[in-house]
């Protein structure tokens, strides 16, 4: 009994019920979709292509955006459908709340915590580097000589000046929202606008025959020429890296809260957000690739390099100074979810409740705004740009496939609370009746607890099959390109098992319940969204999980010290019970 208890207790939910919020309602559906853009088109589009172009893709880094864009889409449709039912501050960790439980929402709102905080100071980061490249370095020269750091897994130097950076969008964002998003929303425009220059630029100045060069005109370890110089291999590992330039269009669902009409405006700008997002990554990538040999691209300032080359100085200048502008919309919008997850967590008594106090007159988190700016800005000082971008996407990525199986759980939900009769007599039926239950053979139209629970135990079951896969693609795959027999079974397996789980999960009646957004062609697309977001977890380094470790090993001493005695959400069957 204690037992029982004790996983009850975990796995209790929160009632999806939205009441009246305390945070200021200011946001319509083009200022969502702007802020969307600036949280996702930020260092990606001003140092990735050029990294991915030179070492992974070559010019098919158009086709590898296009797989990273069709990717994102399909999570982006799972936090559509869930920002229309659940519009709260919190994003996945709310969703997770409601579909699953209590322990795994704190899990996934605790690395969001840290991804959020990351994903800013990496942001930071790249507008100070930005900023002392245009000095000749002169600025970490100095700060080296000046306050240097000799500890191995930390910078150089202290820099002041990420953390300057970090501490005015934060006050910006403490002192009210809404004055900073407008501030934020000309820095997007222009962000936006210095892409469509940049590749209508590319367009003058584009020579085809740098999609074309012969295998002899290139130089030694940059692949073998032509359009495709690293193979088809290269434009998936191209695409698993520019799957993180499209990182931070959830931020939208974060701001539902403060959305005005939150279930039409947030599917609406998730959607637009996504599609402008690849439209400007494959123009940026198309452009550079155009205008110089991918294999004399330069890897931390691809765009204003590029112009030098080909000798526009002027378009070089304004391309630098326009990229910080660019970064610094992509700074407020990876701020602006992380005081709303912090209070989403602590108005749930999940962490300290001083957290989720808003400001009287702000309207704003203000305590969870500051000590997220603290968090972030000390990040930003201590770390170097590779280290901070090396502990990103783990957290992000398990809440991007989290959603996609509360959306896949959500569809086939019970319409009401009466047990069914299949559930209470399944022990007197026989093998083949049982068998019949799983693929609905007597096409039963309407969800019941049965049905319910058996599509939960399904998601899950397809979740480990996924991760089985992904595991022998990762560690072992060459090995079935050899013709080894044990790898080949080792990867058919999961994947006959994935395709009947599907077929089980397909079959089952949906709930009737009226949505103002879909997810299409559910399960599918979501199932798809957990097998691809899985498959980039287990491609992640060792590194990174022990990173992930320590993190959930604080968080698990802090929901089994503090929370699991300040929650304050009770599941409705202990509120039945207390009537």
């Amino acid at each position: 009994m204690a037992l029982t208890s004790f996983y009850q207790s975990l796995v209790r939910k929160k009632p999806m019920v939205v009441g009246e919020s305390l945070l200021e309602k200011y946001l319509g559906k083009w200022d969502l979709t702007i802020l969307g853009i600036g949280a996702t088109m930020g260092v990606g589009v001003y140092v990735l292509s050029g990294e991915v172009s030179r070492n992974y893709t070559g010019p098919a880094i158009v086709l590898s955006f296009a797989i990273a864009a069709f990717a994102s889409l399909l999570a982006g449709l799972c936090y559509a459908e869930f920002g229309a039912r659940v519009p709260k501050a919190g994003s996945a960790y709310i969703y997770c709340f409601v579909t699953i439980g209590e322990f795994m929402a704190f899990i996934i709102g605790w690395n969001l915590i840290l991804e959020y905080a990351i994903g800013s100071a990496s942001v930071a980061k790249g507008i100070s580097n930005y900023v002392d490249a245009i000095t000749g370095n002169a600025i970490s020269k100095f700060m080296t000589e000046l306050l240097p750091i000799h500890v191995s897994f930390l910078g150089a130097y202290a820099d002041f000046m990420a953390f300057g950076i970090i501490f005015v969008i934060t006050l910006g964002l403490a002192f009210g929202a809404r004055e900073s998003s407008r501030v934020s929303n000309v820095f997007t425009i222009v962000n936006v606008s210095l892409v469509v220059f940049v590749t209508v630029c590319g367009c003058i100045n584009a020579n085809f025959e740098y999609w074309q060069i012969p295998a002899e005109s290139v130089p030694s370890g940059y692949g073998k020429g032509g359009f495709l110089p690293y193979g088809i291999v290269g434009v998936i590992k191209g695409a698993g890296m520019c799957f993180f330039a499209f990182v931070g269009f959830d931020v939208i669902a974060t701001a539902g809260e403060e959305a005005k009409d939150p279930k039409r405006s947030i599917p609406f700008a998730i959607c637009v957000s996504l599609v402008v997002i690849f439209i400007s990554y494959f123009g940026i990538s198309a452009a550079l690739t155009l205008m110089v040999p991918y294999f004399d691209q330069d890897t931390t300032a691809p765009l204003p390099t590029a112009f030098h080359q080909i000798g526009w100085i002027i378009p070089q200048y304004i391309v630098t100074f326009g990229a910080i502008f660019g970064m610094f919309s992509s700074l407020y919008g990876a701020m602006f979810p992380l005081p709303r997850i912090i209070y989403a967590l602590a108005e749930d008594g999940l962490i300290f409740e001083i957290f989720s106090r808003i400001h009287p007159k702000f309207r704003t988190p203000f305590y969870g705004t500051l000590i997220a700016g603290l968090l972030t800005g000390t990040l930003s000082m201590l770390f170097n740009l590779n280290q901070l971008v090396s502990m990103l996407s783990i957290g992000t990525i398990m809440a991007y496939s989290i959603v996609g199986a509360c959306v896949m759980i959500l569809r086939y939900e019970v319409s009401d609370c009466e047990e069914d009769e299949l559930a209470l007599s399944g022990s007197e039926d026989t093998i083949i009746e049982k068998v019949s239950m799983l693929f609905n053979c007597s096409n039963l139209t309407e969800p019941t607890k049965f049905t319910s629970n058996l599509v939960t135990f399904l998601v899950t079951l397809y979740a480990i099959l996924s991760t089985w896969m992904s595991m022998v693609i990762s560690q072992i795959g060459d090995k079935v390109l050899e013709g080894d027999i044990l790898t080949t079974i080792l990867l058919i397996t999961p994947i006959l098992g994935m395709i009947i789980v599907m077929t089980m999960i397909s079959r089952q009646p949906k709930s009737s319940k009226e949505l103002s957004f879909k997810a299409p062609f559910n399960p599918w697309f979501p199932a798809l969204s957990i097998m691809i977001n899985i498959h980039l977890i287990t491609e992640l380094d060792k590194a990174t999980w022990i990173r992930f470790a320590i993190w959930v090993g604080i968080g698990l001493i802090i929901y089994f010290g503090y929370s699991r005695r300040h929650r304050k959400i009770q599941t409705q069957s202990q509120e039945n019970l207390n009537e």
